[in-house]
This record gives structure tokens, C-alpha cells and sequence, in this order.
């Protein structure tokens, strides 16, 4: 591992600095993968996400302390617990001319559980009883029960209003109302946005002689050491978490680049498919979780740049419970040994207790955190053998329940605790959600529901301090840590401000020399 990284540097030394004769306004966006879907009912990876955003608007949108503020919703009130009444911007419209008004808004949500689009995304509104919309701009849902978490399901990166009539075809030419509209797609290749001039948010007026960034293209650069070197040749303009901290120390270092970076709400996880025979047994998962050095990962793999993590929440959300209140597994390959034992797998003549299959995307972090967890399993007598595939079969291979264990981000969705219902929930099987290890626990379902209808928030919170160290001692899903946003773009770009969720959105006030 640190052989690639030594052979690297002196490369990045060598590269060129030869920047393209590019337009002012105009950017490359360098991406580890294509959008999934830029639908954003549908789409649910992360470049899906973050892309979609630019494009489609959301009800409201989280500040930097996760707290929901208003966007195309101006306010919003409950006249009881099971009604929501949500007043919306006047003046807006889509990229198509059309104005969005409140029918676009109860077509989205119903799409999502009338059957028209089938999503992961649709358990976000299962409590959903029926939608109105007495005018144009007034929007009341009515739900089956109180649901404290539905407002977030309608924040940006997981809702985007589409317009009435919008069928499951909808993210191949997607029309939406955010600052960007759709241009074009090649999948593996780029997905090209221009500034819509109908945007009814003005940006940032940018600093005399500068341009605001009015054309990107997401080039997909699935290597990361490609992606380095297009960025030392100005090839690329910027790049938001894609290369590794050895590779972004080494770019830092580059006269014709910087770097902005911060801490951020995205939490890296392990999870495990409890159906399987080999991890249905939760001595196994703990064995796991004991066989890990995460203060070494961290400091090997992101120079420190990161956090270790005991929960899916961020760290010093209102609702994530302490250390002092959950499990914990620091380092300790005697205790994962002897609970191997106690399981049943016994340690052959080569030492070997079990054997497993970790899967993850071709991301190059990933792969290089997937062999240091083959040295460090391996000395609890647990032998991990590594698949690594582009993103697209990746992703189809996790939804349908092919892995015994994967690696992957939570970004955006659990920055609120609903993020327990879709990780966690019975009824969050795929397609209706995102409990990929079919984890089924009927005490956390019945904290899932007592939460989400709590109006109390310190009752709330002991609700999913409870759901949290049950899921800390069962460990369906091993959260890892927080790494930081990473931002490392060209100098002929300003405008830059790194987002706690890690998204795109400082592209919408960017500009260019």
C-alpha cells in the first residue's frame, strides 16, 4: 500500500501543468462513477444525489447544523399531529418554462407510493395516508400516524420536485427547477449541466473580472490515479472526495491547485448480511468489529483526516447516542478469537477460523481499506477475500442481497435519524428501502415507530439511544468513521465552500478567472 502511494508521488511530480484552453464559466468535475439515476425519487447513490441536486429542488434544505430551513416550501405548520400544511414559493418554474405549483409537489410524493415509481425512496413516505392541494401554492399531507421525519424526507439530496406527470423515465432527461439544467448523459463517460437561466434562487455575484460557472461536466474517471494526474494537469478542475489522502497531500503541494477541507457529516459502514449463514451468529459480527484497528486505518488511510465512528448519525447530532452509551470494540484480537470460539469456528491447522467475502466498488480508498482488513481479520483467524466491481454492478449485487459483507457511505440521509428506519426497519427490505443485510429486530421496529410519533425530543432522543445501542450489540452494520471533505480544485477557481454532507452545492455560487 505504501509502495503505490511512494510510486505515485514522484509521478504527480512529473505531470505537466498543462491547463486546457477552457471557456470562462465552463468546468470538468472530476467523478468516481455515473449518476445511478438523476431522478431523484429514484436514484439513491451518491452521485445520483449530489448531481439530481443541482438539477431538481427540494422542499427544504439542512443548514450546517442539520437543521431544516426553508426553500421552495416558505413555511410550513402541523394544526395536528398527523397534518402538515406547506406554503409554497411563488414565482417558481422548470427548466421546461413551466411553473412548479402544488400539484407538481403531491404528484411526487403520490408517484412515490401510488405504485407509478418503485424506489427505495418510497418506504420514506409509507406513512403517507393522502396528499392535497386546496391551491396552487398549499400543499397538506395527511399521514397514518404522526411522523416526525417525514419534513427531512423532503430535504435536498433525497426529494426533488418533478414536474405532474413524470413517470419512471424521468431521470434519462431530467427537468427540475434547481440552478443547473440537464444537458446530456453517456453512461461511464460524463454527465454534462448548463445554469438555467429560469433558477429562481440568484446566485452569488462573483468578484469583478470573474465568471460564474454556467457549464459543468462530470467527467467519469472511475481510477483514482488518473483523477490525481488530470487534476496536476489541469485536465480537471475540481474533485470533492474521490482521491485518497496520500494523493491529496501530494496535489496539495501542486502551484496550480488547493484544497478546502472540513469535517463532514458522511459515515463509512460495514454492513453484514445477517442471512448468511457464516454472519447470522452475532459473535461473529462482534469478532469482526474486535479485529479492527480503526485508529491505525485511520491513521494509515486518511492521515488522520477522519473520526471513528460508533453510530450512523454525525458526530454531535442531537439524537446520536455517546460512546459511553454503546457497545464498544477497540482493538482486541484475543477477544474476536474467543468469540469465534464460543460461535463454533474453530481454528484449522493454518490458523484459519472462517472464510469470507467483502465486496465493494472499484473506489480506490475502498480497495486499499479492503486489504488492510485482510491483514487485520486474518491475525483473528478470519480470512477475507476481496471482489471489488465498477459501481453500477456493485450497487445491483448489494440491493438484491449478493454479498455476504460491503463497504459503502452514508451521505445526506443520516443526517436525521429516520436514517435507523431505512437502514434498520423490517419494512425496509430492497426495493422499499435500504436494509440491505435483512436485519429484522421486533424491538427496534417498535423504537423506529414510538420515535418517529414523539413530539418529545428528549423522550425522542432516549428512544434512539435505546434503538442505537440495541443495533451497537447486534451489529448488522459496523459503522467505521467520518472522514473529512476533501476539495481539491484548480486556482483558477473560487467560490469554493466545502459542505458538511459533501455536496455539489458550491458549485451553484463558483465562478472561474
Amino acid at each position: 500500500m505504501r509502495l503505490r502511494v511512494a510510486l505515485l508521488l514522484p509521478v504527480l511530480a512529473l505531470a505537466g501543468c498543462r491547463a486546457r484552453n477552457e471557456a470562462p464559466g465552463s468546468v470538468v468535475m472530476a467523478i468516481e462513477s455515473s449518476p445511478n439515476n438523476l431522478d431523484l425519487r429514484q436514484g439513491t447513490d451518491a452521485q445520483s444525489e449530489r448531481v439530481g441536486s443541482l438539477v431538481f429542488d427540494a422542499l427544504v434544505v439542512k443548514d450546517d447544523h442539520f437543521v431544516l430551513q426553508p426553500w421552495l416550501a416558505t413555511s410550513w405548520e402541523r394544526p395536528d399531529a398527523v397534518t402538515w400544511v406547506f406554503h409554497l414559493r411563488d414565482g417558481v418554474r422548470f427548466h421546461d418554462g413551466r411553473p412548479l405549483e402544488a400539484d407538481d409537489v403531491a404528484w411526487t410524493i403520490r408517484s412515490l407510493i401510488d405504485g407509478t415509481i418503485v424506489s427505495s425512496k418510497s418506504g420514506n413516505f409509507a406513512a403517507v395516508k393522502s396528499v392535497e392541494t386546496p391551491d396552487r401554492l398549499t400543499v397538506v399531507v395527511h399521514t397514518k400516524y404522526p411522523f416526525s421525519g417525514l419534513l427531512f424526507n423532503m430535504s435536498d439530496g433525497l426529494f426533488g420536485v418533478v414536474p405532474r406527470g413524470a413517470g419512471k423515465d424521468l431521470g434519462l432527461h431530467p427537468i427540475g427547477s434547481g440552478p443547473f439544467r440537464f444537458v446530456s448523459a453517456v453512461q461511464d463517460k460524463e454527465v454534462v449541466l448548463e445554469r438555467s437561466p429560469l433558477c429562481w434562487r440568484a446566485p452569488a455575484v462573483p468578484p469583478p473580472g470573474k465568471h460564474l460557472v454556467d457549464h459543468v461536466r462530470f467527467a467519469v474517471v472511475p481510477d483514482t490515479i488518473t483523477t490525481a494526474l488530470e487534476m496536476k494537469k489541469g485536465s480537471a478542475d475540481v474533485v470533492s472526495n474521490v482521491v485518497t489522502l496520500d494523493m491529496v497531500h501530494a496535489l496539495e503541494q501542486a502551484p496550480n491547485l488547493s484544497v478546502a477541507t472540513d469535517e463532514s457529516s458522511i459515515a463509512i459502514y460495514m454492513t453484514l448480511n445477517v442471512q448468511d449463514p457464516v454472519l447470522r451468529d452475532k459473535r461473529v459480527r462482534q469478532a469482526m468489529a474486535f479485529a479492527m484497528d480503526k485508529p491505525a486505518i485511520i491513521q494509515a488511510l486518511w492521515r488522520g483526516q477522519a473520526k471513528a465512528a460508533s453510530t450512523l448519525l454525525p458526530e454531535g447530532h442531537w439524537a446520536a447516542a455517546s460512546a459511553a452509551e454503546l457497545p464498544q470494540y477497540p482493538h482486541n484480537v484475543a477477544r474476536a478469537q474467543a468469540l469465534l470460539e464460543a460461535a463454533g469456528f474453530h481454528a484449522d491447522k493454518n490458523g484459519v477460523r472462517l472464510r469470507v467475502t467483502l465486496k465493494t466498488s472499484t473506489d480506490e480508498t475502498t480497495r486499499l481499506l479492503a486489504a488492510v482488513l485482510q491483514q487485520q481479520m486474518r491475525a483473528a483467524g478470519i480470512e477475507l477475500t476481496t471482489r471489488s466491481a465498477e459501481f453500477g454492478t456493485f450497487y445491483a449485487d448489494i440491493t438484491k442481497g449478493a454479498f455476504q459483507m460491503y463497504i459503502l457511505r452514508w451521505i445526506g440521509s443520516n443526517e436525521d435519524p429516520d436514517i435507523f428506519r431505512y437502514a434498520y426497519g423490517t419494512a425496509s427490505f430492497p426495493p422499499k428501502g435500504g436494509n440491505r443485510g435483512r436485519y429484522s429486530n421486533a424491538k427496534v421496529d417498535g423504537l423506529i415507530a414510538k420515535a418517529a410519533a414523539e413530539t418529545d425530543e428528549g423522550q425522542r432522543r432516549a428512544d434512539y439511544v435505546e434503538l442505537q445501542r440495541i443495533v451497537a450489540e447486534e451489529l448488522p452494520v459496523i459503522p467505521l468513521w467520518y472522514p473529512n471533505n476533501e476539495l481539491v480544485y484548480g486556482n483558477r477557481m473560487g467560490g469554493m465552500v466545502v459542505r458538511g454532507s459533501g455536496t455539489f452545492d458550491f458549485l451553484r455560487d463558483a465562478w472561474t478567472r
